[in-house]
């Protein structure tokens, strides 16, 4: 299979991963208006899955390196499995939440704040079970995301003058989102072999791991997307009719590509784990929430002109800047 031994093309493979998971929700906007989320998210998953398998079929099955992906996946154990399924349906349940909250208040306010929450809780986690990197660096990186994060709700409120029905809601639900999404990546960390060159038997390569992952996240989707196909927290109920008469294929084709490029993030964000460490390399790709929240004011102008606040959404850009760069920083010095 194809690995990396460096730490900088470890970086490089973690920035795509914060552009394609800061990136991914833009194809949700797009449908929104005429696909209701619950049925846009089917074709998600399905995306999700086919990236997975491309490149467990290609780069996890070529090179001299490790083990191909369909051995790997022949002498995987039943924990190991678990393991990754259970990252799938932990990162799918957080992941709705986060996507309902994107409908009621907006990507430039559910991202920062879920995501944000999530990359705090998501370090905190994977580097005490993998401590790698320097830790006072790490976290003052980790410290300076979250201010960026407060920032911005400070900025969503007072835009909103305290008055839009949905604010609320979609904060509560967008910080409910983000401590899920904080738990889903040590599932996954925990499946995967410590070696990628030289794996040990029973636990999977990145490859594997990531398709076990997708596995995880399309099965739990007949239980948590049901529900909120049936009991919405936001919008009108959706029905399986609704997905099979109402989708277009080019509904249908948005959903996947949204899900494929999300996949391809999570996989190079496993890859690049070895080199950069899980706290590290989690942690860079949710810097995703500075890529959503540039779609969100620039493309999307979720915060219209913001008269007498661009001061501070350049302080939450440069907050977040500062942070990821001393994250980076960390395993350096």
């Amino acid at each position: 299979m194809v690995i990396i031994q460096s730490y900088l093309i470890a970086v490089l493979m973690c920035v795509i991963t914060m552009l394609c998971w800061g990136s991914w929700a833009n194809t949700q906007k797009m449908a929104s208006k005429k696909w209701a989320f619950q049925l846009f998210y089917w074709d998600y998953s399905l995306g999700v899955l086919i990236l997975s398998l491309i490149l467990a079929f290609t780069m996890g099955s070529s090179g001299e390196e490790g083990r191909g992906f369909l051995a790997d996946l022949a002498q995987a154990d039943g924990s190991a499995i678990g393991s990754a399924l259970l990252g799938g349906a932990v990162f799918n349940i957080a992941n709705l939440l986060i996507v309902v909250a994107i409908n009621i208040a907006g990507m430039a306010v559910a991202f920062p704040i879920g995501i944000g929450l999530a990359l705090v809780i998501g370090v905190v986690v994977n580097y005490v079970a993998t401590p790698l990197g320097n830790p006072v660096i790490l976290f003052i990186g980790v410290s300076l995301v979250a201010v960026a994060i407060l920032i911005d709700a400070i900025v969503y409120k007072k835009h909103s003058g305290g008055k839009a029905s949905g604010t609320t809601k979609g904060i509560v639900i967008s910080i409910l989102g983000g401590i899920l999404m904080g738990f889903f990546y040590r599932f996954v960390a925990a499946s995967m072999v410590t070696d990628f060159a030289v794996p040990e038997a029973g636990k999977l390569t990145p490859y594997t791991a990531s398709v076990i992952f997708a596995l995880g996240l399309l099965i739990s989707n007949f239980v948590w997307n049901t529900f909120f196909m049936y009991k919405p927290v936001s919008g009108e109920k959706a029905t399986y009719k609704d997905y099979i008469k109402k989708g277009d294929t080019k509904l249908h084709l948005i959903g996947i590509l949204g899900g494929m490029i999300w996949s391809l993030g999570m996989t190079f964000s496993i890859i690049a784990s070895e080199q950069a460490g899980y706290a590290i390399s989690y942690g860079l790709g949710q810097g995703a929430t500075l890529i959503a929240a540039l779609w969100g004011v620039f493309i999307w102008k979720e915060f219209g002109k913001a008269e007498g606040l661009k001061g501070m959404l350049v302080a939450m850009f440069l907050f977040f800047l500062v942070g990821l760069g001393m994250i980076i920083a960390a395993r350096l010095i």
